[in-house]
């Protein structure tokens, strides 16, 4: 069993894969600056300092005090539309203190690093499925520091010996019993049809209906966070083979809007308030990921990621939380 370091474990894929990795028997440190986590996402059994990562002093206490055989790195900003407003904040988190981070890993003499990247790297694709090779052209800031991350880190392995895994996700989704999805603004497309449908929202609007798709909106691959997690821990039993190995996390199927609002209307039972809107700059129409390599090379196998089960894992998560509120709310009346 491996001791791993997590960093971002408490946000919404890194807590579902530290509780996947406590699970299986491996042990968990957590390092969060809390800036978008949340302290109760937390796993039982999990240790849990309240660090950012940048600061070089506090991460060099931490491996000088316990030995970690592996690396998750899931901290990063990852709002789009800020990263275009906003990009120096993206670059000093994302790449900047990153390498802080990195700096102190490599004199603690850890080697082993697992990157929570994504397809944004890819940009608007060329061909779609996307594979692992196809060209990196991003069109925000926020995909541009994951891909300088993974040019930082494929030096790291060539000029140090580390065995690095970068995984793409495309759109992670879902929850489990305890974890799901929150965000503050929430920019994703199923917590807002589930805010819309439990009346948290006025409205949820499809962005653009005259893509050159089946039904005018846009196709994007949805995973399940489960098959996230499991493809992590399918790379930690990978690593301690130097060289940088990068993978897509998706499936090689896409949903259009349209399909996943059915989904959700049909999930909740309710009418989901609907407005058409104009496109948003940067959308492509298409976003869909060969998994192949990953299945070959690492033995992935989604078990979780059927649009159904998707939407109602969500569903029954956020109908969990929001009976927590209640019961909160009339005990201090």
């Amino acid at each position: 069993m491996a001791n791993v370091l997590v960093t971002g474990g408490a946000g919404y894929v890194g807590s579902v894969c530290c509780a996947e990795l406590l699970r299986k028997g491996h042990s968990v440190t957590i390092v969060d600056d809390l800036s978008t986590g949340y302290r109760e996402a937390v796993p039982s059994g999990a240790a849990f300092f309240q660090i950012d990562v940048g600061n070089q002093s506090a991460m060099q206490s931490l491996v000088s005090h316990i030995r970690f055989d592996a690396v998750f790195h899931f901290a990063a900003k990852a709002l789009i539309p800020e990263s275009v407003s906003n990009p120096g904040m993206f670059f000093q988190h994302n790449v900047a203190s990153g390498i802080v981070m990195l700096e102190v890993l490599r004199a603690a003499g850890i080697k082993n690093f697992v990157f929570s990247s994504s397809a944004a790297v890819y940009g608007t694709p060329q061909r779609v499925p996307i594979e692992e090779d196809d060209p990196k052209q991003p069109v925000n800031s926020y995909g541009e520091t994951k891909l300088m991350f993974e040019r930082v880190l494929d030096w790291y392995c060539r000029a140090y010996g580390w065995s690095v895994t970068a995984l793409r996700y495309f759109n992670a989704s879902g929850a489990t019993a305890e974890l799901g999805e929150r965000h503050d603004p929430e920019t994703h497309i199923i917590p807002l049809l589930l805010q819309a449908a439990a009346g948290e929202r006025k409205v949820f609007h499809i962005y653009g209906d005259e893509y050159d798709t089946p039904d005018g909106t846009c196709l994007r691959d949805y995973v399940h966070v489960l098959d996230i997690a499991s493809a992590h821990i399918c790379a930690l039993q990978n690593l301690n083979n130097p060289g940088m190995r990068a993978y897509n996390i998706g499936l090689g199927k896409s949903y259009s809007v349209r399909e996943v609002y059915n989904a959700a209307a049909g999930v909740t039972g309710r009418m989901i308030p609907l407005r058409v809107s104009a496109r948003r700059e940067g959308d492509p129409a298409v976003l869909c990921a060969s998994p192949e390599r990953i299945m070959d090379e690492l033995g992935w196998n989604p078990a979780h990621s059927s649009l159904q089960e998707i939407i109602e894992s969500a569903w029954q998560w956020k109908r969990k939380q929001q009976s927590l509120l209640v019961s909160v709310s009339g005990a201090k009346q």
